[in-house]
This record gives C-alpha cells, structure tokens and sequence, in this order.
C-alpha cells in the first residue's frame, strides 16, 4: 500500500511466513500454548490475514476475530484470497479500539496488534489506555504489539505504556534497530503470566534476520526515563527514511 509492503501470504502453504516480524508473532503464538491447541485470538489489523490463516492451519477450530476497519480491502481479500471454508475467522470491521471495547471480559487467549495506516502505527493503539482494555481481554493472556522506529523514542514510550499496565515485558528487534542504526519492526509480548523468554530468545537466534530478545533489568534500563504513551499525547510510530524503500 503506497510504497509500504503490508502483507504476504501463500494460499498452498499457510507457514510461509516472508516477513521476519510475522515469523517472531508466530513462534509466541507456538509458544504460549502446547501445539495444536484451540485457541482465542483477536488480531488487530487484519491485510492479508497472514497470521489468521496461519493459526487457522496449525491451530484448527480456533476461534479468531480480525478487527479491521478498511471494509474495501476485506472485500478485496474475500475476491482475490479467499479465506478458507469453515476456518473458524471472522473479520469485523471496525477499528481496534471499537472493537476491544466490545469484547467481554476474559474474551482471547492473545491479542495480537499489527495494524498501519499507510507506513505508520496509529497512535491510538499503543497509550495505556489501550493496554489496559487489551488486559481486561485477554485476562491471563498475552498482548503482542508490532511497531516501527529508528531510535528507540518511539518504542520506549510504547514499552513503558505497556509495562505500566502489564506485569511482564519482553521486546525484541534485530541488533541494528536496537542499536538505534536502521529503521525496522519491534515486537513486544506483555503478559500477566510467566513468558517462554528463553525458547523465544533461542528461535529467535536461529531465524535468518536474528532478533535479539531484551527483558528484566536490560529492558528496565532501556525503557528508563521514557514517559508512557497515553490517549491524551499519543503519536503515530515514525514514518520510515526514503532510503528504507530503496
């Protein structure tokens, strides 16, 4: 869209995850329940439907809401990408924050946010506003937020907004967006419950773009001194450098 690649998907292989940042959402997801297992999730921005379809074939019967409010590309997927028959998703369109608001108490397994307007995260969904009604969903699950900078400004006051609500953190990103050198997606997993940190860090390590995970007294240290994003000051993610599409 524009000039921002948004989505990849493989109608004959469902695990073929292109994008490095999709692969990360996709070995939490393995992570945070044994193999197989129905399971609850709401995806915030839906594209593609890249993940949707991907716990849809590795995950059968799971019950999945896509909440994505630009009606016109949905209809553009059901044409030209159709979902599968009976793949358990169900697409709403509406934008994230309506559409947590709608859901009841203890709702999903994992909330998983990978919404843009054009090249950017819109700043309604990374206050602590947001997070706390993402909590109230999920309950004993887990939030996970894909988000872009360079710098680590922007990212620092999202994992403060997080952690301000949520009782575990972990952020992870390739060591050259972490060393504030190159524009590029962070992803954070914020939970109530114990998180797999180790097994992530381990996956993570082996991926082709390895992504190095930052959790307890490092991520303490980084996120330092940043104040929490909240409804009343909030901003969109950083619109990515020129040079990131050449």
């Amino acid at each position: 869209m524009g000039r921002t690649d948004q989505s990849y998907v493989d109608l004959t292989d469902p695990t073929r995850l292109e994008f490095d940042y999709v692969q990360r959402l996709a070995e939490i997801i393995d992570l945070i329940a044994p193999a197989g297992d129905r399971i609850r999730v709401v995806h915030v921005g839906g594209a593609l439907m890249t993940l949707p379809r991907y716990v849809a074939h590795t995950r059968p019967h799971s019950a999945q809401i896509v909440l994505e409010p630009d009606t016109e590309l949905t209809e553009f997927v059901r044409e030209h990408v159709p979902l599968p028959k009976r793949s358990g998703i169900k697409v709403r369109g509406v934008a994230g924050r309506e559409g947590i608001e709608a859901l009841r108490d203890d709702y999903a397994d994992a909330v998983i946010v990978d919404a843009f307007a054009g090249s950017q995260v819109p700043p309604e969904l990374t206050t602590a506003e947001f997070f706390a009604d993402v909590q109230r969903v999920v309950d004993n699950g887990v939030l996970m937020i894909n988000i872009t900078d360079k710098g680590l400004q922007y990212a620092r006051r999202v994992a403060a907004a997080a952690q301000k609500t949520f009782g575990r953190l972990c952020l992870s990103a390739e060591s050259s967006t972490l060393k504030g050198r190159r524009f590029g997606n962070i992803v954070l997993l914020a939970a109530d419950r114990p998180l797999p940190i180790d097994e992530l860090a381990r996956r993570s390590a082996r991926s082709a773009f390895p992504y190095r995970v930052v959790t307890g007294d490092r991520l303490d240290q980084l996120i330092a001194g940043a104040a929490p994003f909240t409804d009343a000051d909030s901003e969109s993610s950083p619109a990515p450098p020129d040079t990131h599409f050449r």
